[in-house]
């Protein structure tokens, strides 16, 4: 068997490693205990659309309940997509089935959120990492006892651990588990979803800089989906922001960080803490009101508009309502969702005035 690549294989379509197009995913709600009546539909990804280039991390970031986890699950097909097209290195995924899924499945992989879940307590570590390469018959079993304990030295374990429980485990090192686990079928993609959320910080810190190792040693693409922008930030190139279903705003990491132009990206980075005292005491916080909508019962228009700061300082304007805003390049690489995004200044400091601010940073009528 083969040992772990040092660089990453070639795309053999010359294009973007992922194409998503119009991407929806929803699910049935039914009434009736004997014969269900399907009612209606829980539209947890409604039209999102993003490319994916070879040796990239692009970030999807959102609330909780935004769709970013249905997401990535649609996109490695443990999901079939309602509607859309997903293409995978020049081929279409998007309603393969059977032994054709399996086959592609080997260079797509996933890392989950929960450590603790993820893990099978009746298997061994060795077991878990191993058990990739007996799905898709990758060597012989000498070969992949060699395989899995270069993974566990490949992600700062010691192979010796193979013989380990799960519960045997820290979180951190049960992270490292899973993402051997993943590593295991030299895979072209990985999506990590939230991969640090349920970890300390200084933990998070380790596995952040473990995978940032991993893609430079392996050239490996990341889909990685958090909630937390400073983690976000940290490791990819490119910013996707969701909400309810959409993609609102996807802009280079730097770039959306330093000139937001959706109300939301305003909020989401009006809330991550700034190490420095004077000016984390200084700036103003943007505090969206209510919570996400229903995804079964989006808002006409624009999903955003029941709790738009800026369209209540710009007087509700009727458009919101009535008309979905698309996905707008407004400079090179920078699109956004928004009809108004011109009337964004760049920051949330900016975009806050004091005469929309409440004392204590809350805006008012909030």
């Amino acid at each position: 068997m083969s040992a772990l690549p040092t660089a990453g294989r070639p795309s053999t379509a010359g294009g973007p490693l992922l194409e998503v197009s119009d991407l929806r995913m929803f699910f049935p709600i039914t009434q009736g205990i004997v014969i269900g009546r399907h009612v209606g539909d829980v539209r947890a990804v409604d039209g999102v659309s993003l490319t994916l280039r070879r040796g990239e991390t692009l970030g999807l970031v959102g609330e909780s309940g935004c769709g970013k986890s249905t997401t990535g699950r649609a996109i490695v097909r443990l999901y079939r997509p309602t509607g859309g097209r997903i293409v995978f290195d020049g081929v279409d995924i998007t309603r393969l089935e059977g032994a054709p899924l399996r086959r592609m499945r080997r260079h797509m992989q996933m890392i989950f959120q929960d450590p603790y879940a993820s893990l099978n307590p009746r298997m061994t570590a060795a077991g878990i990492v191993g058990e990739p390469l007996d799905i898709h018959g990758i060597g012989t079993s000498r070969e992949r006892r060699e395989r899995v304990r270069e993974l566990f030295e490949v992600v700062g374990l010691d192979p010796d651990y193979g013989e380990r429980y799960p519960h045997e485990f820290s979180g951190g090192q049960r992270q490292r588990i899973g993402v051997a686990r993943a590593l295991a079928v030299n895979p072209d993609l990985i999506v990590a979803d939230e991969p640090v959320s349920a970890l300390d910080v200084s933990i998070q810190a380790q596995i952040i800089n473990l995978l940032e190792r991993l893609q430079g040693q392996f050239g490996l693409t990341y889909l990685f989906i958090a909630h937390d922008l400073s983690v976000v930030r940290h490791i990819s190139d490119r910013i996707a922001v969701m909400y309810l279903g959409r993609i609102v705003e996807i802009a280079g990491s730097r770039e959306l960080h330093d000139r937001p132009l959706h109300p939301y990206s305003v909020a989401l980075l009006s809330a991550v803490p700034i190490p420095d005292p004077a000016v984390e005491a200084r700036r103003r916080r943007v505090i969206l009101k209510g919570d996400v909508p229903n995804p079964a019962s989006p808002p006409p228009g624009c999903h955003f508009h029941t709790r738009c700061w800026l369209r209540e300082r710009l007087g509700n304007p009727a458009e919101c309502e009535t008309v979905t805003p698309p996905l707008t390049e407004r400079s090179p690489g920078h699109a956004v969702a928004c009809h108004f995004a011109e009337r964004i200044e760049g920051t949330p400091e900016a975009a806050a005035p004091v005469s929309a601010v409440a004392p204590g940073g809350r805006l008012a009528g909030s």
